[in-house]
């Protein structure tokens, strides 16, 4: 039987995973304006033990709204495995689309309908900062240049299109996640995005890209710290290598 065309087949219920360390003042906000953004979207706060007792307040807030959910991990094991495990937590409850956003508030829930609405013709559709119409506020030269760098060398290696391929708001149809093989998912940091996003391009899934603002967050400190960066150049470069080699020998097409 012919699978039914993606518009047909429809994207709720929607599942918000947002990963947290040390959010305690961004997560109330920021869940506050998805809620108010986009009121029939449930959210998964997937705490990673934060000292700050971020998951203290986040279980306040899910006892007061039934559309947020916690899930307590006793260790800081990287934003890979907390988004991984929030996958797994809204495959197993039939969620028909998961989103990735963060909590710092550099993603603005207010663009989240039209990165869900860009699935119509997609399986996976990506906020993006390097497409017409993106951009970024607030961000320091340094982190620009190191984000671009990063884009362009990931783009190269792997031979992809997608320009934003390291960006962190994104929206998978359930197909996308329930073909990739989560458990083979070594990534731990940022470079996590890139994983998934060049998978699920080699899986022979459509991806779109959206235009978003991403805004630097204001509260806290981020995440990015130089190991994060060196997985980043060593795992992407080794896929590279083993692209490249499996296309001289014929195992995969070029492009």
């Amino acid at each position: 039987m012919a699978q039914a065309p993606r518009g047909a087949q429809g994207i709720d219920p929607v599942l918000v995973v947002v990963p947290t360390y040390n959010e305690r003042e961004n997560i109330g906000p920021i869940l506050e304006r998805l809620l108010k953004a986009l009121p029939d979207v449930n959210a998964l706060v997937v705490d990673d033990g934060s000292p700050d007792g971020t998951g203290d307040v986040a279980d306040e807030l899910a006892k007061a709204d039934e559309r947020i959910q916690v899930m307590h991990r006793t260790e800081k094991a990287g934003l890979g495995a907390a988004y991984v495990a929030g996958f797994r937590w809204g495959l197993a409850r039939d969620y028909a689309t998961i989103v990735e956003m963060d909590a710092d508030g550099s993603h603005a829930p207010e663009d989240l309908p039209r990165v869900l609405a860009a699935l119509e013709d997609a399986d996976l559709s990506i906020g993006s900062r390097y497409v017409p119409g993106g951009s970024t506020v607030n961000w320091p030269f340094q982190r620009k240049a190191l984000s671009w760098v990063a884009n362009f060398y990931a783009r190269v290696a792997l031979g992809t299109k997608i320009n934003d391929i390291t960006a962190g708001f994104r929206a998978y149809r359930r197909t996308v996640l329930e073909k990739l093989p989560l458990d083979e998912i070594a990534s731990r940091g940022y470079c996590f995005q890139i994983d998934l996003a060049f998978r699920t391009a080699l899986a022979g899934f459509e991806v779109v890209e959206v235009p978003i603002t991403f805004t630097e967050r204001e509260v806290g400190q981020s995440k990015m710290s130089g190991s994060v960066v060196r997985e980043a150049i060593v795992l992407v470069g080794m896929w590279g290598i083993k692209r490249r080699w499996q296309q001289l020998r014929g195992l995969v097409k070029k492009g």
